[in-house]
């Protein structure tokens, strides 16, 4: 399963969604903490190094983590622009932490 490109098709699917998810990745203000997507999580390590992994919660409380994929910061970035583009989903170029 590749981990990432599930994750941008599940959560790269509309502008409010990438601006979102965007501006907590670039934040300089968040050192680390975690984003809940539709499906996805992304965890925010420190400033330069993520995990993504789909989480599934049951209405017992348990949650289950199949898989998950170590990610750079710049290479997340310039991953999840190139799939926005090809959405036609307005990217922002700008990288926040600069």
């Amino acid at each position: 399963m590749n981990v990432i490109k599930s994750f941008l098709q599940s959560e790269i699917n509309t502008q409010d969604l990438y601006d979102d998810i965007m501006s907590f990745i670039t934040s300089f203000h968040i050192r680390n903490g975690e984003f809940e997507g539709n499906e996805y999580i992304i965890k925010k390590m420190d400033q330069i190094n993520f995990i993504i992994f789909p989480e599934y919660k049951y209405d017992n409380g348990k949650r289950e983590i199949h898989s998950a994929e170590v990610i750079y910061r710049e290479i997340l970035i310039k991953r999840i622009n190139e799939y926005a583009i090809a959405k036609g989903i307005k990217v922002d170029m700008v990288d926040k932490k600069k």
